[in-house]
């Protein structure tokens, strides 16, 4: 069926969005939340498996402890209350790569909630209040084979691996976020943004968003201007990129807004997100919290967290992300544009890391903000999925202060370091692009360019220095970019003076 889209900027004039964001995050425990299988991503499937997270029977879980201090540890990074007693509970519903047919979830009574995270964007702070953040278990992973779009429709046949069931699972779950209509997408992006660098911080996930291991769920509805109640919502699943979150919410509230036109009225349903496009299509009717049957776990006990191990716990806390950004703004100088901009383009962890390995502040920010921006805009991933690493930019940056190559050459270098041609090291020898600067070649060079150019020589001669910039481009064209051109200049302004 065509789905008719109203213009993004169109629809605000009609409708406000009202969001909700779930974002999972796989803890990075050595064994699973409740056996001790192994954890490690990508591994052959069905290896990685025991009667407990396959759900035979007879067999009992048990808390993994490690996951229950992450959990608290993330709650208090979160401005959470810590529950001093909470359960787990059996949440009920039938899907193939859930093998026990329920989720051991937390419902009415999580390790965390009532928190908040204070985001930034163009400037103005806006504020996510944190419903809760809850321990769960991961689900198993279908791999649906034929068909055109991996997707379960149009597909052969399917394929169960359930390494993924079982892996510690924390949910993070906002309250109601009303914000400004168009600042509703880059609000969506920016939170979660900020809760990855926390996670990283926090050192409880490696929130590969990638391969699955922080990924977000987008709720979404629109109410008309002026009207106080909640629209239908909708739930697109499983967005596994800042980039992507913000289109989810732009193409939903271009959807909706359609629907509502049209008289018709939206379906409360979960949608799967396509990168191609930016489009969603439905998925399945969502259920509310009824249908799931929630109730607590029979064969668990009770989690309860003495207040001195919470205290001990928040003592571990790393510097919150507001706080660490204005503390490296003034470190690195930067103006509060440069920073905004470097936040904005997803690329402060980026550049932290290259400063780490060496390079100047404003070195790092220039590439990663820059050239490499520009072709990971070009490609359509994120910039952190880009293969090159902070190490090798600091590296390529340490190759042009040394004047072994020049910013022109630089950019030969990231094209072989992003074919997998190894380092800049090595792709600057491999490819033989170190700068020359042999003093008989430089000479002979600047001779041959005296040589083609006697007007602008002239113009040398009789004092005009700055004519030397065209004699200095000729150089560097007969020598490909690869010429000193500092030493060039002073060549050039010996030989004529």
């Amino acid at each position: 069926m065509t789905q008719t889209l109203v213009d993004f900027d169109e629809a605000l004039t009609r409708y406000e969005p009202v969001m909700g964001l779930e974002i999972h995050v796989e803890l990075n425990t050595a064994s699973k939340m409740f056996c001790g299988c192994a954890t490690e991503f990508g591994a052959d499937p069905n290896t990685q498996v025991c009667p407990v997270c396959l759900g035979l029977p007879g067999s009992l879980p048990v808390v993994n402890a490690k996951a229950v201090e992450s959990a608290i540890r993330m709650g208090l990074a979160l401005n959470c209350e810590i529950a001093e007693w909470c359960r787990f509970a059996r949440k009920n519903y039938f899907y193939p790569d859930m093998p026990k047919n329920f989720q051991t979830s937390q419902y009415d009574e999580p390790i965390a909630f009532n928190g908040w995270l204070d985001v930034e964007v163009d400037g103005e702070t806006y504020r996510i209040e944190i419903e809760r953040a809850h321990m769960e278990e991961d689900t198993g992973k279908s791999l649906h084979v034929g068909g055109s779009t991996g997707r379960i429709h149009g597909a052969d046949y399917s394929l169960l691996d359930y390494n993924r069931a079982g892996i510690p699972l924390i949910e993070i779950v906002t309250k109601t976020i009303e914000v400004p209509g168009d600042k509703a997408p880059a609000v969506a992006r920016a939170y979660v943004n900020q809760v990855r660098d926390l996670m990283l911080a926090l050192g409880v996930s490696d929130a590969r968003m990638d391969q699955g291991s922080l990924r977000a769920d987008v709720n979404l509805s629109l109410r008309p201007v002026g009207t106080t109640a909640f629209g239908t919502r909708s739930e697109t699943k499983n967005v596994n990129s800042f980039r992507s979150v913000e289109r989810a919410v732009r193409y939903e509230i271009s959807r909706h807004a359609g629907i509502l036109d049209a008289g018709g009225s939206v379906l409360q349903e979960t949608r799967h997100f396509h990168e191609a496009d930016g489009s969603t299509s439905a998925g399945r009717e969502k259920s509310d919290a009824d249908d799931y049957r929630y109730f607590p776990e029979p064969d668990l006990a009770p989690v309860a967290p003495s207040r001195e191990w919470v205290e001990e716990l928040r003592g571990t806390l790393p510097e919150p992300p507001t706080e660490r950004r204005k503390r490296l703004q003034t470190e690195w100088g930067f103006t509060d544009l440069e920073m905004r901009d470097t936040i904005g383009a997803g690329a402060l962890e980026l550049v932290v890391a290259t400063v780490e390995a060496g390079a100047a502040p404003a070195s790092a920010k220039k590439w990663w903000l820059g050239e490499l921006a520009r072709r990971a805009k070009e490609d359509g991933v994120e910039l952190d999925a880009m293969p090159i690493t902070a190490v090798q930019v600091a590296e390529l940056q340490g190759l042009i202060e040394a004047g072994r190559i020049n910013d022109k050459i630089a950019r030969q270098v990231i094209d072989g370091v992003l074919a997998g041609e190894g380092s800049p090291e090595a792709v600057v020898v491999g490819r033989g692009l170190e700068v020359v600067s042999d003093e008989g070649a430089l000479s002979a060079a600047v001779d041959a360019a005296i040589a083609a150019n006697p007007d602008v020589a002239q113009k040398v001669r009789d004092g005009k220095a700055a004519a030397a910039g065209a004699l200095i481009g000729s150089v560097m064209k007969d020598m490909h970019g690869q010429a000193d051109a500092g030493r060039v200049r002073e060549l050039i302004l010996e030989k004529l003076s």
